[in-house]
């Protein structure tokens, strides 16, 4: 059963059931089946309920006709009200914030993954002990002691909050092999790609790339990890490209927080590519969501290309392009189901790669095919000619590359 809570007058009440829409969806991603929904505007959120105590009856009547077995909320519910709501309704309740944490502990694929999720269930779990446990029961009384003792409800807190610590250190560790790890790559223009969850991000990996071995599928958040390939955008120009983890409305601020170890490649990103679903038709909230979560990353200095991906899907794409040029003029539109889909994005990355090379004078011996056919791939050649010298090219390329070449190093 999906409930939403909105106040009246607030922009939320023309837009609810889009958000219960959402939450369906990540209803189904967690595998659970939606069997009925209840809305209610208020003036003010019900402190010990949230919804008003009439609608509290009406949900339970309900969830008895429908034979539901989990309540879930668009809004995050505070401890006391969902241990009230629990014992109002009869059965398990949870909010947006404890699926979005549910989903994540089951996509997590990697060590790192699982660390960052479980931190944030700990951080979520922490406040709300008193609901979830029922075990109350006095130990560690005794002689030697003051008081009753500790609570086993004390005791489990203790345990948690240790065990919170123990995982900061541990993605600490790991946000400092990631730095380990950038400083011994090679110096490329690194692009991040951000955006809503299920834009396409991992699908404009892939046909960047070519990798048909990268994770694609039509559900919400189904991806977690992040991802970096080197891009082969044209010229002999090389760009490197994270894919990261999707954001979504109302994204529980403790998963934000134990994911900053892996969005840590975002921050070192030269550029961000801002995917949105252009078909979308909530495409612009979307967007504002992200950009929101970005500032709360305090990557909002970044520059930022929007790439306006499945233009496939737009019923008007022309006029859609126009409207687009008119807010973002350095927008992109793109698809990745033709296969010259994501020229333009390559195109964009080639640009500002460009803009990061020096124009050199290289002189090549005429017998060094090698050496040659190297130039060729790894720079922009703009010109040519046989000497006695040797091959005098004129290439665009950056500075380590014509050093790793071994080529003499003279502006053009």
């Amino acid at each position: 059963m999906l409930v939403a809570v909105t106040r009246k007058g607030s922009p939320e009440v023309d837009t609810v059931q889009e958000h219960l829409d959402e939450l369906g969806r990540l209803v189904d991603t967690a595998g659970a089946q939606v069997v009925g929904r209840l809305t209610q505007q208020v003036a003010s959120p019900n402190p010990a309920t949230l919804l008003g105590e009439g609608k509290v009856e009406e949900l339970k009547a309900l969830v008895a006709e429908l034979g539901a077995t989990l309540a879930i909320f668009d809004d995050e519910l505070a401890p006391v009200q969902g241990a009230n709501l629990e014992r109002e309704l009869g059965i398990r309740v949870m909010d947006r914030a404890e699926v979005i944490l549910d989903i994540f502990s089951t996509r997590a694929r990697t060590a790192e993954a699982k660390l960052q999720v479980e931190l944030a269930q700990l951080e979520y779990l922490l406040p709300r002990l008193t609901r979830m446990w029922t075990h109350l029961s006095r130990i560690r009384g005794g002689i030697g002691l003051r008081g009753p003792g500790e609570t086993q409800l004390e005791t489990d807190r203790r345990m948690i909050r240790q065990k919170i610590q123990h995982h900061r250190g541990k993605l600490r560790d790991v946000a400092r092999h990631r730095e380990t790890i950038r400083g011994g790559r090679q110096k490329l223009l690194h692009a991040a790609l951000v955006g809503y969850t299920n834009a396409g991000k991992s699908s404009l990996l892939r046909a960047l790339t070519g990798d048909h071995d990268i994770f694609v599928e039509d559900r919400l958040f189904a991806t977690l990890d992040t991802l970096t390939r080197e891009v082969e955008v044209g010229d002999g120009a090389r760009v490197r490209v994270t894919d990261t983890v999707g954001f979504i409305r109302k994204l529980p601020h403790h998963l934000v927080a134990s994911f900053r170890a892996t969005l840590e490649e975002t921050r070192e990103a030269d550029v961000l590519l801002h995917v949105i679903d252009a078909s979308h038709p909530e495409w612009e909230a979307q967007a504002a969501v992200v950009e929101q979560v970005l500032g709360e990353l305090e990557l909002s200095d970044r520059p930022v290309v929007p790439v306006f991906n499945k233009i496939d899907l737009v019923k008007d794409p022309t006029a859609f392009a126009a409207r687009i040029r008119e807010i973002h003029p350095d927008a992109v539109l793109t698809t990745t189901m033709r296969t010259d889909g994501v020229s333009s994005v390559k195109a964009a990355l080639k640009d500002r790669a460009r803009a990061g090379r020096s124009t050199l004078r290289v002189v090549v011996p005429a017998d060094d095919g090698a050496r040659l056919a190297a130039v060729y791939r790894a720079g922009e050649v703009l010109s040519r000619e046989v000497t006695a010298e040797g091959v005098v090219l004129t290439v665009r390329m950056e500075g380590w590359r014509a050093r790793q070449l071994s080529l003499t190093d003279g502006a053009a």
